[in-house]
């Protein structure tokens, strides 16, 4: 059978699948249940046909995408044990950042660039960090002012999430912004996974090889960093075979862990994010993009699989190594990539910066407090400052809402119930952060006259 016939065969079962299912939750159409979970399978299974065909990661991914969601509706407590393979996947990936940031930074500031260029690139980067996570945090508070998400809200948590809250404050560790950046032993840094301060070490290692005066030392050194960074890429490919798999565990797991009910009870909150985020790639990111005569097509085709890989699994270390390979593939200089998107996930978390604001404001309506405008910059003020160089630090997110909320006078406890549906904001905050740094690369490529 040939790929347009596949193709249109499982459009038209994914959409009776769809229309069948919404009209039977809504009790608008009497069917046996086993009717519209039969037509989503077939629907799955075409999709399967159509993979094997088209050979392509993101249609293998969306599929499994599909196939984790039925799973996690269907077979609750088998997909519970699912969460292991995208576990497994998020474990290689961490294995692959370290090295592959270290060998592509040492190669393109010791054998590519001048010492100058990199200054030149790493204030350029801060200041549209800056500027543009400043933008999204002024949006979010913007979006949830309009839709006043937790006004009239009876919002209380369970006490699963009050379990859950209370473990991720108790490892709370006070941390200084300025302080963390640099590392105190590369080694730990590695293992805490602590993107900045990797990125800080391999820039100073690469100074140092830059200036180092023995010429045959200095190739030899370059020699293997260059041989280490392709190694890395290769690995990359092999861990990719691995990403539908992980996909459909991360969507089985939280599917089935969150369940349908309680993504209702806080849809207004869940749509309202959404609705931000795209507001924000429309109005901030699409804008910038037509500034810097970005070519639309090839950009997202170079970011189209780290995307997916970033929603499925709602983590950005995921995505990076992909991400980083595919942006160089589209023209940007190595140099430019190795520098700028790793340090953009510690100062350039656009989706998540304007999360914090919306979901501050979300927690003050639900508590009944209605903040002033001053109240709310001075909450942006805040968020500006705590939302930095705290990526690698599990329940970052969910932390800084806390003391942002605890700083305004508010009760915390109210918070605990956005952990409910936590996962499925975490998909589309950083899906919006991979995005915002995959552009900004290219945008201070293009600044540097390096596209």
């Amino acid at each position: 059978m040939n790929k347009s016939r596949l193709n249109w065969i499982m459009l038209f079962l994914g959409t009776i699948a769809i229309i069948t299912t919404t009209l039977r939750w809504n009790g608008w159409l009497e069917l046996p249940h086993y009717i519209p979970v039969i037509l989503r399978w077939l629907a799955i299974g075409s999709g399967f046909a159509v993979c094997y065909q088209r050979k392509s990661l993101t249609v293998w991914i969306l599929v499994f995408m599909a196939a984790g969601i039925e799973l996690g509706i269907d077979l609750p407590e088998f997909s519970l044990k699912l969460k292991v393979l995208s576990d497994i996947f998020l474990r290689l990936i961490k294995t692959i950042i370290a090295p592959l940031i270290f060998a592509t930074l040492v190669v393109g500031i010791a054998g590519h660039s001048n010492l100058k260029q990199v200054g030149r690139m790493g204030l350029k980067a801060i200041i549209y960090f800056e500027v543009v996570t400043t933008i999204a945090l002024f949006i979010g508070l913007a979006a949830i002012n309009i839709s006043k998400a937790g006004i009239g809200s009876s919002l209380e948590a369970k006490a699963n999430q009050v379990e859950k809250a209370e473990k991720l404050l108790g490892q709370k560790n006070e941390h200084d912004v300025i302080l963390d950046i640099f590392p105190e032993n590369i080694a730990k840094s590695i293992a805490d996974n602590q993107v900045l301060q990797i990125v800080v070490f391999s820039i100073l290692f690469g100074i140092g090889l830059a200036l180092l005066k023995d010429k045959d030392k200095k190739a030899s050194v370059l020699r293997f960093t260059e041989g280490l960074s392709e190694v890395m890429f290769n690995f990359t490919n092999i861990v990719m075979y691995f990403a539908p798999l992980a996909v459909c565990g991360a969507i089985a797991y939280s599917v089935a862990n969150m369940g349908l009910g309680v993504l209702m009870d806080l849809i207004k909150l869940v749509m309202t994010l959404y609705a931000a985020l795209i507001a924000f790639i429309l109005l901030v990111l699409v804008p910038i993009g037509l500034i810097v005569k970005l070519p639309f097509k090839r950009f997202i085709e170079a970011i189209t699989e780290p995307v997916s890989i970033a929603f499925a699994t709602a983590s950005s270390e995921a995505a990076l190594p992909k991400a980083m390979e595919n942006l160089e593939e589209m023209g940007i200089p190595r140099k430019v990539v190795a520098f700028v998107l790793p340090t953009g996930y510690s100062f350039n978390l656009d989706g998540t910066t304007l999360y914090l604001s919306l979901a501050s404001v979300f927690v003050a309506q639900v508590c009944g407090v209605d903040l002033t405008i001053g109240q709310q910059i001075q909450m942006c003020l805040i968020l500006m400052l705590t939302s930095k160089g705290v990526a690698g630090v599990r329940g970052a997110s969910f932390l800084i809402l806390v003391s942002t909320v605890a700083s305004l006078g508010l009760d915390p406890h109210k918070a605990f119930a956005i952990l409910a549906i936590d996962a499925i904001m975490d998909m589309g905050r950083t899906t919006v952060n991979v995005i915002g740094n995959c552009l900004a690369t290219y945008v201070v490529a293009k600044w540097e006259n390096e596209i």
